[in-house]
């Protein structure tokens, strides 16, 4: 089987590039973008759905490096709903009600789903991979 790149999985810098180009060059000229559905979606939601592309390649290798993520194969489902789990609780909950940071948009939940479940699915996209999905939970 196939190890996991980690720092060189190709979504993960896709997603990244996808959040920065956002961030630096959509957000800045929203008003030039037509229809309210995408200008609001580009605002509020885009980054929110690249949070887990971008972040758990990051937080799996880390978990590698010190010895709590014993392999290298991709993410697993459960792996992605913990820091689903964890991220969701830091991003709406803590940050917003006790640091005041950020805001506590409960809307982003099911978009950091969206975006766990998306990256999972190409994660383990290989035909090898899949018996692996059903035997998780």
């Amino acid at each position: 089987m196939k190890q996991f790149g980690y720092l060189n999985d190709p979504l993960c810098w896709i997603s990244l590039g996808a959040y920065a180009f956002n961030r630096l060059l959509l957000k800045p000229h929203l008003h030039m973008v037509h229809g309210h559905l995408l200008r609001t979606f580009l605002h509020s939601h885009f980054d929110d759905l690249l949070l887990i592309p971008a972040a758990l390649p990051v937080m799996l290798w880390i978990q590698r490096i010190i010895g709590l993520r014993q392999d290298d194969l991709p993410p697993r489902w459960s792996e992605m709903f913990l820091h689903l789990a964890a991220w969701a609780v830091m991003c709406k909950f803590t940050g917003p009600l006790w640091l005041h940071i950020g805001t506590p948009d409960l809307w982003d939940l099911p978009v950091f789903a969206m975006g766990g479940i998306i990256a999972c699915l190409w994660w383990n996209r290989a035909a090898g991979k899949s018996a692996r999905l059903y035997h998780e939970f």
